[in-house]
């Protein structure tokens, strides 16, 4: 058996016109995956499905915004109609507009991180889930991060929603896994993206979090991408219900 192998495999990935997200769709199609492009432009995401075709990949374009329940159901009734059942769902897509203490949030913004971050995931899942059931085999990958296992005085809202998704996944695990389906999370640190943007351009806090880190280095999309590889391939065929730290060593420090 070829641990990473995916020749053949039908794989969505939300955000993935950039950043992690188009990492983990790059590598997935590099491991033979058939990989939807989805974010909500659809210029972006023709780009980045053209890319992967230009390097031999297997991709296509289907823009979604994840805030809609109508897009992700057209999302996943697309991708059935175009490439077949669905194998592998990496929801990656996320939003943070709110910096600030949590006694300062509306309710309408605290909706709308829980809506984007976690309750879409809920929904694509539940979506693909009849076609990993059938086949008695699927992987769910949720990109979640380190905010989900500390506080903050600044994005509490978001790490909220992102340990939530941490629980989703092992919820999901439990009840989905007697239909040999897995669903785990990935938390990473830092990684160098336009997300990450404000943090890792300042020189000061830059050079103050490195020097916290024991690799001494922000992450990379590739760093992510790999563990999502493994996560939805044969080599990650035991491992359910687990959120995988990827964050240079900054949570044990």
């Amino acid at each position: 058996m070829q641990l990473f192998k995916l020749d053949g495999k039908v794989a969505i990935v939300t955000g993935s016109s950039r950043g992690i997200g188009r990492s983990i769709a790059e590598n997935l199609a590099r491991c033979g995956a058939r990989v939807v492009i989805s974010s909500r432009k659809a210029p972006a995401c023709e780009e980045v499905a053209a890319a992967i075709r230009g390097e031999g990949g297997d991709a296509i374009a289907i823009p979604a915004n994840i805030s809609s329940k109508t897009d992700l159901e057209h999302l996943v009734a697309e991708t059935r109609q175009r490439l077949g059942p669905i194998d592998i769902l990496v929801c990656n897509a996320a939003t943070n507009p709110y910096y600030g203490p949590s006694t300062g949030i509306s309710d309408e913004v605290f909706d709308k991180i829980m809506r984007n971050n976690v309750l879409s995931n809920l929904w694509l899942s539940n979506m693909v889930r009849p076609d990993m059931a059938a086949k008695r085999d699927g992987a769910i990958v949720i990109v979640s991060s380190i905010g989900g296992l500390h506080g903050s005085t600044s994005i509490g809202a978001y790490n909220v929603s992102k340990a939530a998704d941490m629980q989703l996944a092992r919820n999901l695990a439990v009840e989905w896994g007697p239909d040999n389906i897995r669903v785990n999370c990935i938390a990473p640190g830092v990684v160098e993206t336009d997300f990450a943007r404000a943090l890792v351009e300042d020189p000061r806090l830059r050079n103050l979090m490195e020097r916290e880190l024991p690799l001494r280095r922000f992450g990379q999309p590739d760093d992510i991408g790999g563990i999502a590889v493994m996560l939805a391939s044969a080599a990650g065929r035991y491992v359910t219900g687990q959120t995988i730290v990827a964050d240079g060593g900054y949570m044990v420090r």
